[in-house]
């Protein structure tokens, strides 16, 4: 026969076993919930970059590179071929103008200036020459003329006297239309020779004109020779610093090669250039900054090249400061072309979070967690990026690169 159980027996069973089951379901709840802790993604703090929304003037800009030049620079050239003798100063010199630079072998400059002035000596005697042979024909010729003159005077008169005998029976017609006939052929020699005297004078005064020419030609050749000898001692034409110098003693040098070139150093100017997919957003006059690196200068564009080459598009930029203590000739910038402003704009600092697009997503840190969330952006550059929505002034997040996070939508930030 079964013994009836006692309550108070059965009750303490019933408690055991809440109790029990209890107990598991804790444990697997704080194994559950520690797993998950360990499961879930988390970063460190050290690793990411941070930044606060705040409010500001916004720029929107075109990225260019600027390079540094010097407002003036004069380059000196090689006045002949010839090779380079001897080199006095160098580069990063400052020089008056004057200075002597370097010098040039002058030896085949020097024969070339003495063959001219022989040639020029040889042009010269040979006018003398045309001058007495002038002088010679054309007295010559005269004396001829005027012996045909006589001549002829002398037939007009046997003319005359034929005639005369004619009329008292002395003469024959026959002899009066002799007469007549040889001061025809006397008049007709006369003319020649006057014709005779007339050329001679008009092709002496010709060639003697050529000879003119030719020694004119001769004496700028030597002038020009002797310029070129005189420039085989180079020197600076004007004040300023030497930027390149031919340092190559003995090189052989070709006529018009470089040989120095210097520079003005007290004022610059800036020849920029970036991606011809930026080409309609340029414009003349709108501002740039020049970024130094310890300085920030502002300019103006003044002139867009029309010619594009390997994708790239030139113009050049005028600085209000262009005798900055910065600035140094052949230096690279950073240069941005501001195409748009907007003042008292949401802003945060630019960072590879941040890829371009009206919307995209960002971590916003909220203690030690960070939430993805949608915003929106407008005009942004290379310090700024303008927030239209989705952010609020004193927001902090996260603007490093966060690409190994893409399909999370929170993670635990750790220290």
């Amino acid at each position: 026969m079964d013994r009836q159980l006692d309550e108070s027996h059965l009750k303490r069973k019933r408690v055991g076993q809440f109790l029990k089951w209890g107990l598991i379901a804790t444990a697997v709840a704080l194994v559950v919930y520690y797993g998950l802790q360990r499961l879930s993604p988390s970063a460190d703090e050290d690793k990411l970059r941070f930044a606060t929304v705040e409010r500001g003037d916004i720029l929107s800009t075109v990225n260019a590179t600027a390079l540094i030049l010097p407002a003036f620079e004069e380059q000196v050239n090689a006045p002949v071929a010839t090779t380079i003798k001897e080199v006095l100063l160098f580069s990063g010199s400052e020089v008056e103008a004057g200075a002597l630079l370097m010098k040039l072998d002058r030896d085949f400059i020097g024969l070339q200036l003495d063959g001219r002035r022989d040639q020029l000596a040889l042009k010269e005697n040979n006018i003398n020459l045309l001058n007495l042979e002038y002088d010679r024909d054309l007295k010559e010729i005269g004396y001829n003329a005027e012996i045909k003159k006589l001549e002829l005077a002398a037939s007009e008169a046997q003319l005359t006297d034929a005639r005369r005998l004619l009329k008292v029976g002395g003469a024959t017609e026959e002899e009066v239309e002799a007469a007549e006939l040889a001061v025809r052929i006397t008049k007709l020699e006369s003319r020649k020779l006057d014709n005779e005297l007339d050329y001679r004078k008009s092709s002496i005064a010709g060639r003697k004109r050529q000879l003119q020419l030719e020694v004119g030609m001769e004496e700028k050749e030597v002038s020009q020779l002797s310029r070129k000898m005189r420039e085989t001692e180079v020197r600076a034409p004007r004040p300023g610093v030497v930027t390149w110098v031919n340092e190559n003693i003995g090189q052989q040098v070709a006529e018009g090669a470089p040989l120095v070139r210097i520079a003005n150093l007290g004022r610059y100017k800036v020849e920029a250039s970036c991606s011809d997919r930026y080409a309609e957003q340029l414009a003349v006059g709108m501002p740039i900054e020049l970024r130094l690196a310890r300085a920030r200068l502002s300019g103006t564009v003044t002139d867009i090249l029309p010619e594009v080459k390997d994708n790239t598009i030139k113009f050049r930029v005028e600085l209000t400061e262009p005798s900055h203590e910065q600035l140094r000739p052949n230096l690279r910038a950073e240069l941005n072309v501001i195409t748009q402003r907007k003042e008292d704009a949401l802003r945060v600092k630019n960072g590879p979070a941040f890829r371009g697009g009206a919307s995209q997503s960002v971590f916003v840190v909220r203690g030690e967690e960070a939430t993805r969330m949608e915003v929106g952006t407008g005009l942004r550059n290379g310090d700024f990026v303008e927030i239209t929505g989705g952010l609020a002034v004193g927001d902090r997040i996260i603007i490093s690169d966060t690409e190994e996070l893409e399909r999370v939508s929170a993670f635990k930030i750790t220290e």
